[in-house]
């Protein structure tokens, strides 16, 4: 359910110096240079075998201006978490070309590491923490955005069905990262089972089956003549 990856930025140290506030000399761009930085170390080992040290060697930039940008590595989760995804996949969820079906199951076209927010939730044990904050607050958003495009779509009961496919995307995205391999195929094609059969009957399209199943190059034509009885 996610965008695709993390925004790597990062390309290099730079070494080229300028003064930051109140005189102080600092690497030109060092705060986003360090997100960077953290972004890509958080995904690559996650976020407690991320150490301050090994953040400000990749960054290039000393303790001293680390500090000078983020309290300490808690604000700096939060921040990552904060600049992954803050408008819930507008190019999909925004989109004026796609139909209400096609955005909800958009929604899994999407090829990304372990969401970076239940990375964060696991990782991290404090519910109070600002990343775990963050995590719930979007998860909540994404599960709204999903639920209100089911409305417009017609669905009887857009937040079940919105619900139905947060925890399938989520669950997709976790089992991915367990058995190291791709599953939002297979989330993709339970989600356009679940959607088909919500939606009413007259916004179902023509090839997606009257009982809602979807079918694939596997699927002969004979199994679904008999399962539709005819």
């Amino acid at each position: 359910m996610y965008t695709g990856q993390y925004p790597l930025g990062y390309a290099g140290r730079m070494t080229k110096l300028d003064k930051g506030p109140q005189g102080l000399r600092r690497g030109r761009g060092a705060r986003e240079r360090i997100v960077s930085a953290a972004q890509q170390l958080f995904r690559d080992q996650g976020i407690n075998s991320t150490g301050i040290d090994q953040l400000c060697a990749v960054a290039g930039v000393s303790k001293r201006t680390l500090y000078q940008h983020f309290t300490g590595k808690d604000e700096l989760i939060a921040e990552c978490l904060r600049r992954f995804d803050p408008n819930i996949l507008p190019e999909v969820f925004d989109s004026t070309d796609l139909t209400p079906r096609e955005r909800l199951l958009a929604a899994f076209d999407v090829h990304a590491p372990l969401c970076p927010f239940i990375a964060a939730a696991v990782e991290i044990p404090d519910p109070g923490h600002s990343a775990r904050l963050y995590a719930r607050d979007y998860k909540k958003a994404f599960a709204a955005r999903l639920t209100d495009t089911a409305r417009e779509a017609g669905v009887a009961n857009p937040e079940q069905l919105g619900e139905q496919l947060a925890l399938l995307l989520d669950g997709a995205s976790a089992r991915s990262r367990v058995l190291n391999t791709e599953t939002l195929a297979t989330a993709a094609a339970i989600a356009a089972v679940l959607v088909d059969k919500a939606l009413p009957t007259t916004a179902v399209p023509r090839g997606a089956g009257e009982t809602g199943r979807v079918t694939d190059a596997t699927t002969s034509s004979a199994e679904v003549d008999a399962e539709r009885g005819w």
